[in-house]
């Protein structure tokens, strides 16, 4: 008998949820800010320090709590005897044509975004030059009004091209969806084509032999039933969630 269901959805979940391409959710796109009055430099008054307050005891953990002494359950029936199977899911995803066309054309639209960014940023500095040229020029009120108005114009520029970003990504992403799906549903066919009812991430595993391997397998049957997929258009909707960049500095690499 075979069991389909037997830990497949919980190595999927694992699995699947990362996407097969980085994108980085901060584009890094540089605006330069306006150039207002800067601190002035030179010695001041000697800050004076406070005494270092000291150290907090270190916290007690709690006390364990006293295991409860249960009843024995009555006997049910034994799990299955394991027929295991392993798979590396980046891997498939490497070789998928589909997901192959996915990255190419994210990308493309990101090289769009970057060469808009950079038209955007040399305007910006284009105005920041002019205001600097008249600075002798304005009264005090002028000259603020005229950089207060740049700044709100970087501050919106940043965010139209973070939207712009943000769309882009969650097409890659529901194009990527598109693919998974198809995944989950050839790793069970193909799963349930050799009685395997365990299914384990390749990379999760220490050692295994090559005939537990259904990666090229599952890669095979993709690009046969999903050679490729449409990337949806990435539209800027009102108050589209931003992702926040990533500040471990471990994100992903292409």
């Amino acid at each position: 008998m075979i069991f389909r269901h037997v830990c497949l959805s919980l190595i999927l979940a694992a699995g699947l949820g990362a996407p097969a391409f980085a994108q980085s959710s901060s584009p890094g796109y540089f605006m330069p800010p306006s150039q207002g009055g800067s601190a002035p430099s030179g010695p001041g008054p000697r800050a004076t320090h406070a005494p270092a307050a000291p150290a907090p005891a270190a916290a007690q953990p709690p006390p364990e709590a006293p295991v409860a002494k249960l009843p024995p359950l009555p006997p049910g029936p034994p799990p299955p005897t394991a027929v295991i199977g392993v798979l590396s899911v980046p891997e498939v995803l490497q070789k998928s044509t589909a997901a192959q066309g996915v990255q190419a054309e994210i990308k493309r639209r990101q090289d769009e975004l970057a060469r808009d960014a950079q038209k955007a940023r040399a305007d910006i500095q284009t105005e920041q030059a002019a205001i600097l040229a008249q600075r002798s020029k304005l009264t005090d009120a002028a000259l603020e009004a005229k950089e207060q108005a740049l700044r709100n114009k970087i501050a919106a520029t940043q965010t139209k091209f973070a939207e712009r970003n943000q769309a882009i990504q969650n097409s890659g992403q529901a194009a990527l969806g598109q693919i998974e799906g198809e995944l989950k549903a050839i790793i069970v066919q193909e799963a349930e084509a050799r009685g395997m009812n365990l299914v384990l991430q390749r990379e999760q595993v220490a050692l295994n032999i090559r005939a537990f391997d259904i990666t090229d397998d599952c890669a095979d049957q993709l690009n046969k039933l999903l050679p490729s997929v449409k990337v949806p258009p990435s539209v800027v909707t009102p108050g589209m969630a931003i992702s926040q960049p990533d500040q471990s500095g471990q994100g992903d690499g292409q």
